[in-house]
């Protein structure tokens, strides 16, 4: 049987992730505007998604996807200054991390069959 997966439920969800992990940090001047950060790179992801499937010209798809490749790639350099602060939650940044860097591979492949197939 095979497996379907939608994109769209599996960005939400990240960024549901990403929410989550954040409420578990403790905040103070380091961390705060970290946090802030990631939670922007790493909700807006599946937001521009949702915009990608919406869009109004192939262009257009392909600019928003373009867009849920760099969001992605910005919440793992966030996630990156999250474990310098939290040295302590390492094994749970690497989950988001992988995750991240799973999404990155899907937009880019996306963005790739696109370029090909002008």
């Amino acid at each position: 049987m095979t497996k379907q997966y939608d994109l769209e439920d599996r960005t939400a969800r990240f960024g549901e992730s990403i929410i989550g992990f954040c409420q578990t940090i403790r905040q103070d001047t380091i961390t705060k505007p970290i946090i802030s950060q990631l939670i922007r790179a790493g909700t807006s992801v599946g937001a521009n998604y949702m915009e990608a499937n919406g869009a109004s010209s192939k262009k257009d798809f392909k600019n928003k996807i373009f867009i849920c490749k760099k969001e992605t790639q910005e919440t793992k350099h966030w996630i990156r200054m999250v474990a310098k602060c939290q040295p302590e939650k390492k094994a749970e940044l690497k989950l988001l991390w992988n995750e991240a860097q799973e999404l990155t591979l899907i937009f880019g492949k996306i963005v790739g069959t696109l370029n090909k197939n002008r």
